[in-house]
């Protein structure tokens, strides 16, 4: 039930909301100030519930699941260098680094980033 319930949170939330944030700080032919104040806010929320869930858990549910893998990939932005366009940095979310290393670090996700191969 609670990988589920993470499940649903980044497809319900997580995924939308980030989206919105890209597509108005980095594609919207016109900065719109209202979008990118209300989709960077709204990151920064759903970010930091996520970072209180992971105070305490390796993973999110947990062990290691579905939910992280449909969450990671959003997340793991603050990690690569990309928080720029996000207008959110990884400073303000002690746990997710940690988090993601240990997600990125599992053999099978590293093979899965490596596809295609990196050059």
């Amino acid at each position: 039930a609670e990988v589920l319930q993470w499940l649903f949170w980044q497809m319900g939330g997580l995924g939308p909301m980030l989206g919105q944030n890209h597509h108005f700080t980095q594609y919207a032919p016109e900065k719109v100030p209202y979008a990118i104040d209300r989709y960077v806010k709204e990151t920064n929320r759903l970010y930091g519930v996520l970072d209180r869930h992971l105070a305490d858990r390796d993973f999110v549910a947990g062990d290691f699941s579905i939910a992280d893998i449909a969450i990671a990939p959003w997340v793991r932005n603050l990690r690569t260098g990309y928080e720029a366009a996000e207008l959110v940095g990884l400073d303000d979310f002690a746990n997710i680094g940690p988090w993601v290393d240990r997600f990125a670090a599992r053999p099978a996700v590293e093979r899965g980033l490596n596809i295609p191969p990196r050059q």
